[in-house]
């Protein structure tokens, strides 16, 4: 009866799909007007192409955001290495922008088709890959089930299952299984994320840690960064990074509260969706705050209390303007944000202690000693105080979140000799064609 129920689930989302799929213009076209769609493209997610295939063997790629886009980008690399051409479809505008600047100049880049069997069907038909290799969370039905038919290879890299997914899927449990029993392989990041996919059907499934440590720091025009700390040389300065709804309010009362104790405290707000910073100002003035936003190239003055750091694929400025950053998603809002990046660049980090969604990393640096974590403002305001007054303490963290970083190197290369096994018929598949075209 659970078989039948599956098929029948699956069947109806196919069914719906198709019914929605003329449909789907309007809905485009208001997410195209609230910037969340690029207008100019909004056709490649119809499945239409954006490039001729090249001749060869290709692997697809698919990162839904920034993070997981720049995590596969050595993969990228790696498999252009080795004469493989590659795809790549991102989900985001910002996500696109940011790669765009990023990917080889060999590799394609596209919006990802809608999961429509007539957009997956299209993108599919044109670009005929070998291999395709997803990243993190990305679920697809229509893409899976479709990519099994055609017999592709598809895996499933830097994988994690949150704890509100792995509760969701083990509610359908037979339909979980039909899907993840469809990866050729899972490699997850962690030992909890394994025992997920196992338990949810996935085989096989290996451990490789999390790719994103293996990435490089992000980076930065020097210049601008050296321009911008001179601006706001001898004041004490802190980040307030990947903030959520909810969360720009507890920072700007943190700065009010701290600002009578801290003079010229500069608070530099970076809400993780670029698109909410009009709501975010308005509320800096409700608060009596001046503020200089970045979109506007509006530059730090003295008496700039909020710096609003509302632009796409600039963290790597951010973060090293300010010696403590608070890594939001993680007081009013569920699942915590990525603290890698901060790691990396030597800040001190705080977070609340929502950060299930990074639970291993987040417990590894809270072990070593890298990171502080608070459970209310109260606690926030107290933490960031101390470490804005103590930069002996700052730089024991910032050292302790580096031995924790080297402890968690090395998911890259695991990763890599997993694919590498998927990868080697394609080179021989390219050699031979090679041979033939040269016979002819």
């Amino acid at each position: 009866m659970s078989d039948l129920w599956t098929r029948l689930t699956l069947g109806t989302y196919r069914m719906v799909g198709r019914v929605m799929y003329p449909f789907m213009g309007p809905f485009l076209h208001v997410r195209a007007r609230r910037g969340k769609e690029d207008r100019r493209r909004r056709y490649e997610r119809y499945g239409y192409p954006s490039a001729d295939k090249p001749d060869g063997p290709l692997v697809w790629f698919h990162a839904a955001s920034v993070g997981e886009s720049m995590a596969v980008l050595p993969l990228i690399e790696h498999i252009h290495g080795l004469g493989i051409h590659t795809v790549m479809t991102t989900g985001t505008v910002t996500s696109a922008e940011v790669v765009r600047k990023r990917l080889p100049r060999a590799t394609f880049h596209q919006y990802v088709p809608l999961d429509l069997e007539q957009a997956v069907n299209r993108f599919l038909d044109h670009w005929k890959p070998d291999l395709a290799i997803f990243t993190e969370s990305e679920i697809w039905p229509t893409t899976i089930e479709q990519l099994k038919l055609r017999r592709i290879p598809q895996v499933l890299v830097n994988a994690r299952m949150s704890d509100r997914s792995y509760k969701r899927w083990s509610g359908a449990a037979k339909l979980a299984e039909s899907l993840f029993d469809r990866f050729s392989h899972v490699i997850a990041q962690s030992e909890i994320d394994a025992d997920r996919f196992r338990k949810l059907g996935a085989r096989p499934v290996t451990v490789s840690g999390n790719m994103k440590v293996d990435t490089p720091k992000l980076p930065v025009n020097p210049q601008e960064l050296a321009d911008m700390r001179t601006a706001i040389a001898g004041r004490p300065a802190w980040i307030a990074a990947s903030t959520h709804k909810g969360e720009e309010e507890i920072i700007l009362k943190t700065h009010l509260r701290l600002a009578k104790e801290l003079p010229g405290l500069l608070t530099i707000l970076v809400p993780r969706h670029p698109d909410r910073g009009d709501d975010v100002e308005a509320l800096v003035h409700q608060s009596g705050l001046q503020i200089a936003r970045r979109s506007r190239r509006e530059a730090i003055r003295k008496v700039t209390d909020v710096f609003l750091g509302d632009t796409i694929g600039e963290m790597g400025l951010y973060l090293r303007l300010a010696p403590v950053c608070f890594m939001g998603r993680s007081l009013t809002a569920e699942g915590g944000q990525n603290p890698l990046e901060p790691a990396m660049t030597g800040t001190a980090i705080v977070s609340g202690s929502r950060v299930s969604n990074f639970r291993e990393t987040y417990s590894l640096l809270n072990d070593k000693g890298g990171v502080v974590l608070v459970e209310d403002a109260d606690q926030l305001a107290e933490n960031v105080k101390f470490l804005l007054c103590n930069a002996g303490k700052r730089h024991e963290m910032a050292t302790a979140a580096g031995e924790a970083l080297v402890e968690m190197a090395g998911a890259l290369m695991r990763t890599v000799e997993v694919l590498d096994s998927y990868v080697f018929p394609l080179m021989v598949k390219r050699k031979l064609e090679e041979i033939n075209d040269g016979g002819q």
